[in-house]
């Protein structure tokens, strides 16, 4: 009688102790069910100014700009006081500072653990989207390591198999050149994924038909390089939009009983700062704040949004004295004095210095890896007031904000590792 009454105390005890360590972890201590990171490519305080007055007038404001908590982020690489694209984004997916024209691993070379690893772990489902290519630096970071070759971080792509759902462009880097694509190893990437059992999409009619009931794994290419700006897309395209590919990846991705992160790169806006097309870099960084809007309708409450610049590009400057209600075609061109409303600092559309075009080139990491964009006539160009190929990076902190449990941290100037951090601490 003793042992039993003994037998049912501790059971007692254990029912009781389970159940406050479930209160505990989804009451008291509750993760959000779904956390998305936005990372706006050339996302600066002057870029977001501009792209409020282009988007509807001075007195407007922006789905990102409804964020509560907001702050601006340094991001120096490791060696040196700019970051470039690689190093930026392998400080925002891995929280350690690595030398410029690195992917994933630190300055020693070795390896580092990404964020995505970390969700995997914690039994989230993963998606990246993209309206540039999958392959490039700011979106490789999150899933490859120590290579910018496209090619072999598609090899890695696919051979990893991180990602749940991934959709973008840059189909080429999967395809061989038997198909019409870029690959000299003969590997047909698109069809081992399709044989290690994900389904491939090609168009928006396609990506729209994917069930909802069931948790897919899922790649969509939907261009063989970038995908067309934000202008270009008519309806009835057989390319989404922004906001469309981040709807479609909450959608299939909130079925995982163990919630999801989300990467959402706007790299078209970076596209268009290294060529100094400056209509399209607003109009693009407004795509990139349609797409937020859609994340805060689709994630529910119980969800965490971010959005980070990774570095400025270019040093977009809208000057003059435009009207308050002035947006769209009203700030581009001249204005009522003959001076153009657009400026860049550096970029294809500067007068050219022998002396300055030589010490730029032999300054420049990575050049073949950021000029991907459609070349351009300098009629759809603004003005820099200093040539260079493309557009240089600039030493601008980066606007960070957001929503959400974890996002009260962003405060003040902060480091751009917080991004890092805060997700980490959501898992």
């Amino acid at each position: 009688m003793r042992w039993r009454n003994q037998f049912l105390a501790l059971l007692c005890l254990t029912i009781f102790v389970a159940l406050g360590v479930l209160y505990f972890r989804h009451w008291v201590v509750q993760k959000p069910f779904g956390i998305v990171l936005f990372i706006g490519e050339g996302l600066t305080p002057d870029q977001m100014a501009a792209t409020r007055l282009y988007a509807g007038g001075a007195n407007s404001r922006l789905a990102i700009e409804s964020l509560p908590a907001e702050a601006l982020l340094t991001n120096y690489s490791e060696d040196f006081a700019v970051a470039d694209e690689a190093a930026a984004a392998t400080t925002l997916a891995t929280g350690a500072k690595v030398n410029n024209r690195s992917i994933g691993i630190d300055p020693a070379g070795k390896a580092l653990e990404s964020i995505i690893d970390l969700a995997r772990a914690k039994g989230r489902a993963i998606g990246l989207v993209t309206n540039a290519r999958l392959t490039d630096p700011t979106v490789a970071a999150f899933y490859a390591r120590g290579t910018s070759r496209a090619d072999e971080v598609a090899q890695q792509f696919a051979d990893s198999r991180k990602i749940d759902i991934a959709l973008g462009g840059g189909a080429e880097e999967f395809l061989p050149e038997a198909k019409g694509g870029q690959r000299t190893d003969g590997r047909d990437l698109i069809l081992e994924l399709r044989r290690n059992g994900f389904e491939i999409v090609r168009t928006k009619a396609e990506l729209e038909n994917v069930p909802r009931w069931r948790r897919p794994q899922l790649l969509g290419l939907f261009s063989d390089g970038e995908m067309a700006f934000a202008n270009q897309i008519a309806s009835g395209s057989d390319q989404p939009a922004l906001p469309d590919l981040t709807r479609r990846a909450i959608e299939l991705l909130q079925w995982n009983p163990g919630g999801y992160l989300l990467i959402v790169d706007a790299g078209l806006m970076r596209v268009a700062a290294r060529q100094n097309r400056g209509e399209l870099t607003l109009e693009e960084t407004f795509e990139l704040d349609r797409a937020v809007a859609v994340a805060r309708s689709y994630t529910g409450k119980n969800s965490t949004i971010l959005v980070a610049g990774n570095c400025g590009i270019g040093g977009l400057a809208l000057n003059g004295f435009p009207f308050r209600r002035d947006s769209g075609v009203a700030l581009l061109g001249l204005n009522a004095a003959g001076e153009p409303a657009l400026t860049w600092a550096t970029g294809p559309n500067g007068p050219k210095n022998h002396n300055g075009v030589l010490k730029l080139e032999t300054q420049e990491p990575a050049l073949s890896q950021q000029v991907d964009g459609p070349q351009v006539s300098s009629g759809e160009q603004e003005p820099a007031a200093f040539y260079a190929p493309v557009a240089r990076n600039t030493v601008t902190d980066v606007l960070a904000s957001g929503s959400g449990p974890g996002s009260e941290t962003l405060r003040g100037f902060l480091d751009n590792t917080i991004i890092f951090k805060i997700i980490r601490e959501q898992l």
